[in-house]
Order: C-alpha cells, then sequence, then structure tokens
C-alpha cells in the first residue's frame, strides 16, 4: 500500500524522535543539517496537526507528542492533561440525584447521611450546603496563589509540610533589626520578589529533552490505566526497606483502599505530601492507605529541576532495583508519611498498569473496583478531590462509623480508641 507524503513524514519525524529518546543519549540531538529553527518549529506543528487529524481514536500518549510538537503552553490544557481527566461516581449530577430528596438542587445537612465532619469536608464553600460548585474540581493543582507562595518559602526542606520551626527561622530572617516580630514594611520586602512555588523549575526544557522524557515514561506512563468502574489490577511489590511484600488483592475488602503514586523528584508531589497525610490521619480508621513509589519524574541525567536541587533532591534515574529502593527510602526520610510505601519493580510493571508515573490517585471500593481515578499529575494530582470521592465512598457504603461525628479542634476526628483505652495502632508505616 503507498504512503500519502503526509503519512511518511509522521512516521518517519515519530520514528526519528523516539531514537531520540534512547536512554543511551544524554545529548541534546543537533538540528538537521541546513534546516533553520524556523522551519524545524513548521515542520514540528505540521506533523502535530498531522497526528490529531488522522489519528481519531489516537491514544493518549499521542496528544502529549503533538502537544510537544505544536509547542503547547504547558498547563493543564497542554497535551494529554486535557483528556487525562479524573474519573468518578460521585460527581454533582450524580450525588445530586442519589442524595437531593426534596430536588431543589442542593443537599442539606438533614439529606447527608454522614457525619458532621464529613458534609464539612465536602461543603468546600462552607455555605452550609451541597452545591455544584463544592464538586467543582477543575482548576489546576498547581494554579498559583498566596498560599502556594507562602508555601514555597515557608517549606525549606520540601517536604510538603511547614513546621513551627520553618515558621520561626521565616520570622527570624524577615526580622529586620531583631525586633520580635514583623511588620507591613517586613513582609513587603520579603515577598517583593516571592520565591517561586514548589512545582517550578529551569523553564520549558527543549522538545527533545521532553519528548525523550515522554518515551522514557518520565513525563508520565504510555498506557492509560484502568477505568472507573473496572476491577483494580492485582500487584505484589516490596516495601521501600525491602522486609515486607504486600498484596493489593489481600487489603481489598474489609475497607476502601487509598492509592498513591509519587517519587521524589516531583517537587509538585512532594509539595503535596502534607495533603496526604492529613488525609490518612483523618481516614486511618476508615480506609487503607497505601503508596507505590514509581519512575522519577526530573533525574538529574533527564529533565532537572533548579527546585529540586535547592532542596537537595538530587538523584539520577535509577538503573536497578536496588537503586530505585534506595531512592525510595530517601523519600521516604523525607516526606515523612504514615502509610506503607511499595517499591514499583523498575520495569514499570504497576506503574504502568495504574498509568501512575509522575503521580495519581485511586480510591478503590470494597468489591476492588475503581471508584475514583485522579488526572495525570502534576496538574491534575489534587488530594482534596480524592477525599471527595472517599467521603461519598463511604457513606454510600454506610462505613461512616461515630468517629466521622466528633471533629477535633483542628478539625481531624480523634483517633479510636481500644476497648482498654489506649489508642488502637494502625499499619506501621514502611518508610
Amino acid at each position: 500500500m503507498m504512503m500519502t507524503r503526509r503519512e511518511r513524514m509522521v512516521c518517519g519525524f515519530v520514528l526519528g524522535w523516539a531514537l531520540v529518546a534512547a536512554p543511551a543519549r544524554a545529548d541534546e540531538p543537533k538540528p538537521p543539517p541546513g534546516q533553520s529553527p524556523a522551519a524545524q518549529t513548521r515542520e514540528a506543528a505540521e506533523v502535530a496537526e498531522a497526528l490529531r487529524e488522522s489519528w481519531p481514536d489516537r491514544p493518549e500518549w499521542v496528544d502529549m507528542l503533538a502537544g510537544i510538537l505544536d509547542e503547547e503552553p504547558m498547563g493543564p490544557e497542554f497535551g494529554w492533561f486535557r483528556t487525562a481527566v479524573s474519573q468518578t461516581r460521585f460527581d454533582w449530577n450524580s450525588t445530586r440525584k442519589r442524595l437531593d430528596r426534596n430536588g431543589d438542587g442542593r443537599i442539606e445537612r438533614r439529606e447527608f447521611a454522614g457525619g458532621d465532619a464529613d458534609f464539612a469536608r465536602l461543603d468546600r464553600n462552607h455555605d452550609g450546603a451541597l452545591t455544584s460548585p463544592d464538586f467543582d474540581f477543575s482548576g489546576s493543582a498547581l494554579a498559583p496563589s498566596l498560599g502556594s507562595l507562602l508555601f514555597a518559602r515557608l517549606d525549606r526542606d520540601g517536604n510538603g509540610k511547614v513546621t513551627r520551626e520553618e515558621l520561626d527561622a521565616f520570622v527570624q530572617a524577615c526580622d529586620s533589626g531583631g525586633q520580635g516580630f514583623l511588620s507591613l514594611a517586613d513582609l513587603q520586602e520579603a515577598f517583593a520578589s516571592p520565591a517561586r512555588p514548589p512545582s517550578a523549575g529551569s523553564g520549558r526544557p527543549s522538545k527533545a529533552m521532553l519528548v525523550r522524557g515522554l518515551f522514557r515514561q518520565e513525563l508520565g506512563s504510555l498506557q492509560p490505566g484502568p477505568r472507573l468502574d473496572e476491577t483494580a489490577p492485582d500487584f505484589t511489590l516490596k516495601t521501600n526497606d525491602g522486609k515486607t511484600e504486600m498484596t493489593l488483592s489481600k487489603l481489598i475488602g474489609p475497607r476502601p483502599v487509598v492509592l498513591v503514586f509519587g517519587n521524589v523528584t516531583c517537587g509538585p508531589f512532594r509539595s503535596q505530601a502534607g495533603n496526604l497525610e492529613k488525609l490518612r490521619r483523618r481516614y486511618e480508621d476508615r480506609a487503607t492507605f497505601l503508596m507505590v513509589y514509581v519512575r522519577e519524574a526530573h533525574p538529574t541525567d533527564g529533565w532537572r529541576m533548579e527546585s529540586n536541587d535547592g532542596v537537595g533532591v538530587v538523584t539520577a534515574q535509577p538503573r536497578t532495583d536496588d537503586e530505585r529502593a534506595a531512592v525510595a527510602q530517601r523519600c521516604g526520610r523525607l516526606l515523612d508519611l504514615g502509610f506503607p510505601m511499595l517499591v514499583d519493580t523498575i520495569d514499570d510493571t504497576v506503574g504502568n498498569r495504574y498509568s501512575g508515573m509522575p503521580g495519581r490517585l485511586y480510591v478503590i471500593d470494597r468489591q476492588g473496583k475503581i471508584a475514583f481515578k485522579s488526572g495525570r499529575g502534576p496538574y491534575l494530582f489534587k488530594p482534596a478531590e480524592l477525599e471527595h470521592a472517599l467521603i461519598l465512598l463511604l457513606q454510600e457504603e454506610g462505613s461512616n462509623g461515630s468517629r466521622a461525628r466528633v471533629a477535633t479542634p483542628s478539625g481531624d476526628p480523634p483517633r479510636r480508641e481500644s476497648p482498654g483505652g489506649a489508642p488502637r495502632a494502625s499499619t506501621p508505616p514502611a518508610n
């Protein structure tokens, strides 16, 4: 069969970039002789257009490749992020049909069978009822805000948690003249050139580096992962200390499973560590939390990030299971999460099955089905969206319990106690 000129161009161009992506090459490829940068840009844009037009049922990675070639602005509308959005059983329409008993378009507290603390977490705009805006998670996880800029300045070790010591250090650093307090001028000066948020790096890399990162699966898995209501793929992996093996199917049944994928060189993932740990503390008696450590997003031999260098997160892409386990142990010490961290094998078996690179979130119900699948990190990695789905799944399955009905002053439910009065032990962290 004869190929058209456009088809030949697409195949040749994609094959050429795939060869550039070979792990053996660390240097930037040279432009073809006699081809100007402007000509390269035009050719890349034409290839991107051809990919989209000639492949209606294309996989996600083709959208990402086309976005890279077309130099789309990075963001939640870039490449595969526009299509690989979250999937949940508990969007506004389905929840309204199930819980809005009087049909007024609002779910009042009396219509929700769960506890007060759960209802308060669902009511994100704090208007006393659940409405459509409470279910809107369309924004980017990396959208700049005053909070994100302040967090980037305070989180000196990059572990996603701001401690009292870090707050004290910030005050001391900004306290001009050592007066024991901060004035308006002190804060204005401190944020005259605010630190970049945790996701910030070295600017947009070249097309060659992005394509290499795509085919090396550092930007994300080339597989789509399980869809909503499909059975969660089973796996058995070792903890990052190598002492224990855990099998997913053995954890399914008693309560939902929250499955977290991430890696230490993904700055946005690290910045969410505190949020993940607070989720674990709120729901550890009603859900099982588990992390799978996957391929590095920003190794030193790939798309290296200045924000990683600034907090001492510097590592090449591991080449063996032992090397990955060693990096995962360092990640465990840094993030100090209170739930087990498993380490994917170096062939990325589990990361590919779940499309977990560079970061992703799942909720698995008691029957082992996917109840929530986040969009791909970093832009769509949103623990708050997972929490919404988890609360509604717990309410649907009737597993709220008395623990959900009382909140501590911090907003976290108290730990359930055993009959003897001592706090009930949770699964010991493996990190």
